[in-house]
């Protein structure tokens, strides 16, 4: 039996969460969460409405301490899309912050207000409830569903451990960390890594609930240590950092810079460094599988990859046919497939999608990648959508589109393939141009194709490109490129 929260059950004077100006100590966090938890034991699943608050963080941890399985919604989510998860994980309860309105499905359910009040520091908390086996459910979210409704993923309290834990390793996470972020609280990355993470380590964490580049200069000018984002946020860092001086230094002060839930472009990181001296790195995970890779804090430099496979985390590249690849190099392309601890228990309520998941105990992932001599992972993009095979290549999505963020006109850049009665598929760029007072007149298709020509190898060219105002992006700032078709 795994105790999740080791610093919760010592209740501690020392700051857990921070949301704005609402803050709770470990030993105020163990009495308002462990109060919860005599609330909902014995329920088998509940729904939390995960506001970027510090009520959700209490509904989280107190589901937790009670063994219940959480299910976070997005609170942006669509009405059918919700009707759906509702009545996929039929909770019995619904956990939200008070006064927060919520929609149809999610109103019909008895509703617990999540008090998050901070009691006296003298308060003593309740004795924590007995923590359940290492298999018992702990979350399950779901993921976007692009060929049907979406999945639930039923994570284990044995992969959030242990996902946990191999972060501790890789990045040299302590309890005197402090971490920022602004990101949402109802997936992987803000709620599991982003939350539970430092909670795990006795550390705290600084949600900033909007992102800004003036609150980001703030806290790591504060007592910040560690900053998560997308590369959304960080292409915004990226562009403000060069010509304001507080945040550079905000930037070079901290311990370790973050990126996840997409590639960040080659553009960013080298502006960033050049403007603060301090690398950012990446890692690469799902929701079936939380952490897989990482580039280690205390390791070379691996920009432009994923890292190396976490501790415990088994990795290997298959082809087409499902034979493992044992090339290292620079060229060869093949299909992640994951084992290990990290891994979920199942899909609720679809064994035949479970099964159809699985190649023995590997996990395919659908992600393609190349593994270089080094050992260091790189994404090349989705199977199903970033894969383009034209004229007899493979060709990943992700090294046209840092070969256009390169060029100066480009502010945003996304990559498909469309079928080619010739080549098989045509590749397609799809091009946000840079504006504003210092941005020079756009560039023509064919001017981005030819410097895409030079820049990779002639085959992989765009053979169309289109000009957008913005990309169509999810709450984790991905690409939507089902939608640019569309």
């Amino acid at each position: 039996m795994t105790v999740l929260f080791p610093a919760l059950r010592d209740a501690s004077t020392a700051p857990a969460l921070r949301f704005g100006d609402r803050a709770l100590s470990y030993r105020q966090l163990a009495s308002v969460a462990g109060a919860l938890a005599e609330r909902i034991a014995g329920e088998t699943r509940i729904a939390v409405w995960a506001t970027p608050t510090i009520e959700t963080s209490v509904a989280v941890v107190a589901a937790l301490l009670a063994g219940v399985a959480a299910v976070p919604v997005n609170p942006k989510i669509g009405e059918s899309e919700l009707a759906h998860i509702v009545r996929d994980s039929a909770p019995s309860v619904v956990l939200a912050e008070p006064g927060a309105e919520l929609p149809g499905p999610l109103a019909d359910l008895p509703r617990i207000d999540v008090a998050a009040a901070a009691p006296p520091e003298a308060t003593q908390p309740p004795p924590p409830p007995f923590e359940p086996g290492d298999g018992t459910p702990a979350l399950i979210v779901y993921t976007s569903g692009t060929t049907g409704p979406p999945k639930g993923v039923v994570l284990p309290r044995r992969a959030l451990a242990h996902t946990l834990d191999a972060l501790q390793d890789a990045w040299r996470w302590t309890a005197d960390d402090v971490l920022v972020h602004a990101l949402p609280l109802f997936h992987v990355h803000g709620l599991i890594l982003g939350v539970l993470g430092p909670l795990r380590r006795g550390g705290s964490v600084h949600h900033l609930g909007r992102f800004s580049t003036d609150a980001v200069t703030r806290e790591l000018s504060g007592d910040g240590t560690m900053l998560f984002g997308v590369p959304t946020m960080y292409h915004r860092l990226a562009a403000a950092a060069g010509h304001d001086p507080a945040l550079a230094k905000a930037l070079a002060a901290a311990r370790l810079l973050v990126s996840g839930s997409a590639a960040l472009p080659l553009t960013d990181h080298e502006r960033i460094t050049a403007a603060s001296g301090r690398r950012v790195i990446e890692r690469y995970g799902m929701t079936e599988t939380l952490m897989n890779t990482s580039v280690r804090a205390d390791g070379p430099d691996a920009v432009g990859t994923v890292g190396v496979p976490l501790p415990g985390v088994g990795i290997r590249l298959v082809d087409e046919a499902g034979r493992t690849i044992e090339t290292s190099d620079d060229e060869t392309v093949g299909e992640i497939q994951v084992r290990g601890p990290n891994l979920f228990t199942e899909y609720l309520n679809r064994p035949d999608a479970t099964a159809a998941a699985f190649d023995g105990a590997w996990f395919r992932t659908g992600d393609m990648a190349i593994r270089d001599t080094s050992g260091n992972y790189r994404i090349v993009g989705r199977k199903a959508t970033d894969l383009i095979k034209s004229g007899g290549y493979k060709i990943g999505a992700g090294e046209i589109e840092n070969a256009l963020l390169a060029h100066p006109g480009v502010a945003e850049a996304a990559v498909t393939g469309i079928p080619d009665e010739d080549l098989g598929e045509r590749i397609v760029a799809w091009v946000v141009p840079e504006s504003g007072p210092d941005a020079g007149p756009p560039p023509s298709g064919e001017e981005l194709a030819d410097h895409v020509a030079r820049q990779l190898a002639p085959h992989k060219r765009p053979r169309t490109v289109h000009f957008l105002d913005a990309l169509p992006r999810n709450d984790m700032g991905k690409v939507m490129k089902r939608e640019l078709h569309a």
